[in-house]
């Protein structure tokens, strides 16, 4: 298996882990012709090994989206395809996805990125399936939480699961909320939709 990466913006894809050079964990380097950077909140260049924006420069960027000239201009500025997408790369310009913009929560100015959280909790035994977000809060503007799934025949708690991520993360990026569910809202390809949980958090219980 060879991962790569792309997005219906840049088709088929702008960068791939080659077999010869292969780095595990990673999305490949550019391929011919294509460029990717890392930008800051500013749309400067990031160093390397600190977390921005992926950005895509090459032939295979649209030249814009149909009748849509304000989103155009906003994800093509600067002359780079702007992803949507967080990520970093090294030295040698291997690009590793950390997560997406828009799923970023601001809590009291930090920021918290889902996947960090995710793969942490990740590591806990009696999870199967969890999804973490952001929800509306009067003093921080938002809150971590969390919808999981239990394996069959494992227990947990809201405290316990709060517990264990504050023992390896900063206490503001563990959850506030914890919800524990039958199922997740799943797109027909099994995509997870945060946006439905973040619009409609799970009632206690369900």
């Amino acid at each position: 298996m060879h991962e790569g990466y792309g997005l219906t913006e840049c088709s088929p894809f702008a960068a791939y882990n080659h077999v010869s050079r292969h780095k595990f964990g990673s999305v490949g380097t550019a391929v011919e012709n294509f460029e990717i950077r890392i930008f800051d909140e500013k749309d400067q260049e990031a160093a390397h090994g600190q977390w921005g924006e992926i950005v895509i420069r090459g032939p295979g960027v649209m030249k814009g989206y149909w009748n849509k000239p304000k989103d155009t201009e906003w994800a093509l500025r600067g002359g780079w395809l702007h992803s949507g997408d967080i990520g970093r790369m090294d030295e040698e310009g291997y690009v590793y996805i950390v997560d997406r913009v828009k799923d970023m929560i601001n809590v009291s100015g930090f920021k918290v990125w889902p996947a960090e959280v995710e793969n942490v909790l990740y590591r806990h035994p009696a999870i199967k399936e969890l999804a973490v977000y952001g929800v509306a809060d009067p003093v921080k503007g938002e809150k971590v939480s969390v919808a999981i799934v239990l394996k069959e025949g494992a227990s947990a708690t809201a405290e316990e699961i709060i517990a264990f991520c504050r023992e390896k993360l900063a206490v503001y990026k563990a959850p506030e909320r914890v919800d524990f569910v039958a199922e997740l809202p799943k797109s027909a390809t099994g995509k997870i939709l945060k946006r439905i949980l973040r619009d409609q958090p799970p009632k206690a219980g369900q």
